[in-house]
C-alpha cells in the first residue's frame, strides 16, 4: 500500500489553525492572542541558519511598516526555546518567536512535509508566511518562499 504524502495547503479563507505554543522567552502565545488584527504567521526551518536570519531580519526591518498597517508578526520552528532567545538576541528580533518541536503547528499550516533539498525529495519545514485576518481566516498563503526579499513581496502583494 502507498504512504499517504499528502501535505495540507491552506488557501484564503479557509479558518487559520488555531496554536499555542511557548515563544523565546518561554511564556505561551496563541493565534487567539492576536484576535482582531491582521497577523504574518511565519514558518522557518531552522534559527542562526543563513537563510532564515536573512527572513528573520528582513521581517524585524519591515516591522514598523507592517505595525503602521495593524499588522503583527510571528515567527514559528522546531527549534527549542533557548534556541529561540539566542536568535532573538543575536539579531535584536523584536517579534515573538515560538518553537513547535512536535512540529504539529507546523502540519497543521502544510509548513512540514516532502520538499527538494539540493535535488532529493527530504521531509522537513516548508518556508510558508500566512496573513491571517482579523477574523481568523487565511487572507494570504504562500509557500516555498525565498527567504531573501520575501517580506518586500509580500508587501507588495499587500498593496495591490
Amino acid at each position: 500500500m502507498a504512504e499517504d504524502t499528502s501535505t495540507v495547503r491552506l488557501e484564503p479563507g479557509d479558518k487559520a489553525p488555531e496554536f499555542t505554543l511557548l515563544d523565546d522567552r518561554g511564556e505561551e502565545v496563541s493565534l487567539g492572542d492576536f484576535a482582531g488584527r491582521r497577523v504574518i504567521v511565519y514558518f522557518y526551518p531552522r534559527a542562526n541558519t543563513p537563510g532564515c536570519t536573512t527572513e528573520a531580519c528582513d521581517f524585524r526591518d519591515s516591522l514598523t511598516e507592517l505595525n503602521d498597517q495593524d499588522i503583527a508578526v510571528v515567527g514559528i520552528s522546531p527549534d527549542p526555546v533557548d534556541k529561540l532567545a539566542k536568535f532573538r538576541d543575536d539579531h535584536e528580533l523584536t517579534f515573538p518567536l515560538l518553537s513547535d518541536p512536535e512540529k504539529d503547528t507546523l502540519r497543521a499550516y502544510g509548513a512540514f512535509g516532502e520538499k527538494k533539498n539540493y535535488g532529493k525529495v527530504v521531509e522537513g519545514v516548508i518556508r510558508s508566511t500566512f496573513l491571517v485576518e482579523p477574523d481568523g481566516t487565511i487572507g494570504e498563503a504562500k509557500y516555498n518562499v525565498k527567504a531573501t526579499g520575501h517580506v518586500a513581496r509580500f508587501l507588495r502583494d499587500l498593496k495591490a
